[in-house]
């Protein structure tokens, strides 16, 4: 058994990469491509964007070349972790017209694959959790997604350099990580050099840590990287009210900013697509030119779409008032009776990614100016005719 935790160099990280390609996991991980850094399979850790960071702010995304030379100092890209978990279109079945006129159907066997996720943050590593109560954790589980998250080996990368966007700290999920972790990673750039922290989660993150050349950690670096993460909290972009959110959504369901905030959604459905908790699915059916052959896949689908509640009568979400506030009530409100927790992790995604710039953030702390004014009016009134 090795010790819990450990000091990698640069050198260490590509050897990590090694062994787990060794023991036959897909390595998935951060890189830079088409000017932003997004997740992909990764043959070495020379491939890990080192010295490059990103500007995001509402509605734009830019990298940027950083003074040092961080692997994981950049906040969250276009994708998280479901794109390889709950990927956006999964073929459930097929079938195929035989000899004698009838149908042969073949379930699809779920994807064989051995993930090993490289440099996931804090707030996506609860997302990764959200998602196992969503689509295992209840009585109907999804066989798709468990194939995929079953054995998946998760490397955790501290947060120490958070975006303009991020409020992890105001939904409890970051920038330190908790649990549900193989192997975690905090990253330490300063005078003495360019080195990771590392601690193990689990067995065989312990066992994975024991093959890689490491030396003992020490009080310097641990103290580096516990002040990092502790500066990434104080320096968060963005915050939640400090209220009870799932009370502040329950009680402004007739709100006037739903109106105001409606008035600029496009209802195009990108920060469902980006957000590392959003599920929704739909099927569709398709079959080949001969009819012979017909195939059933699942795709993602968005609460923004007309169509995603439509029934013999029309939608029952008819507008984009009521689509945006279903999204926004569901994600930080009801979702906890639903599945006992917030759907929101505070990555921020959906800030960066809207093409109008629209803040969750921002209207959340709107709903609670006007629910206080509300609230003071009331009281007045009251006072007035007493």
């Amino acid at each position: 058994m090795t010790d819990p935790d450990a000091v990698l160099d640069r050198g260490g990280l590509d050897a990590l990469v090694r062994v787990l390609k060794r023991r036959g996991r897909t390595v998935i991980g951060p890189t830079l491509r088409d000017r932003a850094i997004v997740l992909a399979e990764l043959d070495s850790a020379d491939e890990l964007p080192y010295g490059w960071g990103v500007e995001a702010e509402a509605g734009r995304y830019r990298v940027r070349r950083r003074q040092d030379e961080a692997a994981f100092a950049h906040s969250a890209g276009p994708q998280s972790w479901k794109s390889f978990l709950h990927p956006r279109r999964v073929r459930q079945w097929t079938a195929d017209r035989d000899a004698d006129g009838g149908m042969t159907v073949r379930e699809e066997e779920p994807a064989g694959v051995s993930y090993a996720f490289l440099g996931v943050r804090p707030c996506d590593l609860r997302a990764v959790r959200i998602l196992d109560r969503v689509t295992t954790g209840g009585r109907y589980r999804d066989p798709a997604y468990d194939a995929r998250r079953s054995g998946a080996f998760l490397i955790a990368a501290e947060c120490t350099e958070p975006g303009a966007t991020c409020f992890c700290v105001s939904m409890g999920s970051g920038p330190a990580v908790d649990a549900g972790y193989d192997l975690a990673l905090t990253e330490v750039v300063d005078r003495d050099g360019h080195r990771f922290l590392c601690r193990s989660g689990s067995e065989e993150g312990a066992a994975v840590l024991a093959e890689l050349p490491r030396r003992g950690a020490d009080d310097a670096t641990r103290t580096a990287a516990a002040g990092a993460v502790s500066r990434a909290a104080e320096r968060m972009g963005r915050s939640m009210p400090p209220v009870d959110l799932r009370a502040l959504m329950r009680d402004t369901l007739e709100a006037d900013r739903w109106d105001d905030v409606t008035s600029r959604c496009l209802s195009c459905g990108n920060c469902t697509m980006v957000c590392p908790t959003c599920f929704c699915t739909t099927t569709e059916d398709i079959t080949d030119l001969t009819g012979d052959h017909a195939e059933r896949w699942r795709r993602w689908d968005s609460c923004y779409d007309l169509d995603f509640t439509l029934l013999h009568g029309g939608p029952v979400r008819a507008t984009p008032r009521s689509r945006y506030r279903q999204w926004l009530t569901h994600k930080i409100g009801t979702w906890h009776d639903q599945f006992g927790s917030s759907g929101c992790v505070g990555c921020g995604r959906c800030i960066v990614w809207c093409p109008t710039g629209i803040d969750l953030t921002e209207e959340a702390h709107a709903l609670h100016r006007e629910a206080t004014e509300k609230a003071q009016r009331d009281a007045g009134e009251r006072g007035t005719a007493r």
